[in-house]
């Protein structure tokens, strides 16, 4: 069966998704468990207009005839076979989106209704340069090495799950860092280079569901844990101690 979308060796070869403007693009990123990425981009599609693109990139080469029955209009789909990392991936399709805004979602997330018009329509507000479903303040107390969940609110730090971004705020805030290969603690980074650079992150509840996070439960625990730790240790390095970036208290 044959596949109606892009391959490439390598990220770098990269130069486009799509000619197509649309109000917002949802960027998704996958390696593995591509039934789980099918049914998370169905329940896109299910609840957001036309206006609204998804730009998958698959890393290394699983089986995917599975993915040629997503490809349409607004469903872009990039395999690199040479396998490229988390990181380095979002920032490739959010600096190639052709949107004001995206949303950066794990192929765990179900949308169970419209989740993504309240998220657009604060961003719209231009008072947030984030807004997302889970993610907190961190815990000072704790030598910044957790994070609290205080709810819906302004936040230090918003989670990759479901995460809308103001995209030329993201780009101009450094967007990820490409040395997180594994996505783990990455999205706390990314949280805290917005707020260094004067960005501010809101947590909204929404009609969303998370089904098993293959990403966490089933990669190899001593990989995990390494680049987890490596994701987390440039944090500590660079962010610790500098409450003077942090939201207000709540």
């Amino acid at each position: 069966m044959s596949v109606s979308f892009k391959t490439y060796k390598r990220i770098g070869d990269l130069r486009k998704f799509s000619t197509k403007t649309f109000r917002a693009t949802v960027l998704i990123y996958a390696d593995s468990y591509l039934e789980d990425v099918v049914n998370s981009i169905n329940s896109v599609k299910m609840n957001s207009k036309d206006d609204v693109a998804i730009y998958l990139i698959i890393s290394g080469t699983p089986e995917l005839n599975q993915i040629a029955s997503i490809v349409d209009a607004r469903t872009y789909v990039i395999q690199i076979s040479e396998g490229v990392g988390w990181g380095e991936a979002v920032n490739s399709m959010l600096k190639l989106s052709n949107s004001p805004h995206v949303i950066v979602m794990d192929p765990s997330t179900i949308l169970m209704g419209d989740a993504i018009t309240p998220v657009l329509d604060k961003l719209s507000e231009n008072e947030f340069s984030a807004v997302g479903w889970r993610g907190g303040l961190v815990n000072v107390e704790d030598q910044w090495r957790s994070v609290d969940d205080r709810g819906v609110g302004e936040v230090d730090v918003l989670f990759s799950y479901f995460l809308g971004l103001n995209r030329e705020h993201a780009i101009e805030a450094g967007a990820f860092n490409i040395r997180a290969v594994y996505y783990r603690n990455a999205d706390i980074e990314f949280g805290l280079k917005l707020r260094q650079a004067r960005g501010r992150l809101w947590q909204l509840e929404l009609p969303l569901s998370q089904g098993r996070h293959h990403g966490y439960y089933d990669t190899d625990p001593e990989y995990r844990e390494e680049q987890s730790k490596k994701n987390y240790d440039r944090i500590l390095q660079r962010f610790r101690g500098k409450t003077e970036i942090l939201s207000p208290r709540r």
